[in-house]
């Protein structure tokens, strides 16, 4: 039988925000791997899995989740944790990927799974949706993502601010991760294109330490890597004035 790798999307952080699929693979799996910082603190996506399965079933693999400057070091990361899973599957036959948010919304999951996929050929990768950081934001702010025809935009701005505010003078909602450490950058994007007063931001959704605030009060003060952006467009025409 074929090796199969799933990557499962257990959301933001909180645990009740993981689908009942999602909770479903986890159990069913004989190994679920988590990714862990080289620092070897618990990150979000293995506090929620502990929610669901024993600490048995649960191996921790370490990624450098945050390297952007040293690719070498990144690359090396990738290759060992790639080796590291592929050898459980050998072992195991089914492995799940615990990944924060979406599997296939910039996820650790998708390097992974090509990296698995070359050292154990014919190996199924398979994902499961999560609730992405955005929607938990939407829910909790009560921001609306969407109406009508206006489109969305996902940026990172690890990009670079300039890709925000190219986005920011275009229509729609702007979503931004990732943003905390550039968030005097973001507001000042906010300000210059008329978009603060309506824009919110929030970091650490669904747990202890959770912020949820007005884009307005961005001060410049560095905010965690994680925050999460969501800037709607003006919206004048009434109910069903987008459509």
């Amino acid at each position: 039988m074929s090796s199969r790798l799933i990557g499962v999307g257990v959301g933001p952080g909180d645990p009740e925000l993981v689908t009942v699929k999602g909770v479903n693979v986890l159990r069913a799996a004989e190994v679920v791997v988590v990714p862990v910082m080289d620092t070897g603190e618990r990150g979000r996506a293995e506090a929620t899995v502990l929610h669901y399965v024993p600490t048995r079933k649960v191996v921790r693999v370490v990624f450098a989740l945050n390297e952007r400057t040293d690719r070498a070091r990144r690359e090396a990361a990738w290759d060992a944790a790639g080796e590291r899973v592929a050898g459980l599957l050998r072992e195991h036959g089914s492995v799940a990927f615990a990944t924060i948010g979406d599997p296939n919304v910039y996820s650790t999951f998708t390097y992974l799974a090509q990296t698995v996929a070359e050292s154990v050929p014919g190996t199924v990768v398979e994902t499961v949706p999560g609730i992405t950081a955005m929607q938990d934001l939407a829910a909790r702010s009560g921001a609306v993502l969407t109406e009508g025809t206006e489109p969305l935009t996902l940026v990172p701005v690890t990009a670079g601010a300039a890709v925000l505010k190219d986005a920011l003078a275009g229509p729609g909602t702007v979503v931004a991760y990732k943003f905390g450490r550039q968030a005097g950058e973001v507001a000042e994007a906010l300000r210059e294109t008329g978009r603060i007063g309506d824009a919110v931001w929030g970091s650490a959704l669904g747990l202890p330490e959770e912020s949820v605030r007005p884009a307005a009060e961005l001060d410049g003060t560095p905010l965690p890597y994680l925050s999460t952006l969501i800037a709607p467009p003006r919206r004048d025409g009434g109910r069903g004035g987008k459509l």
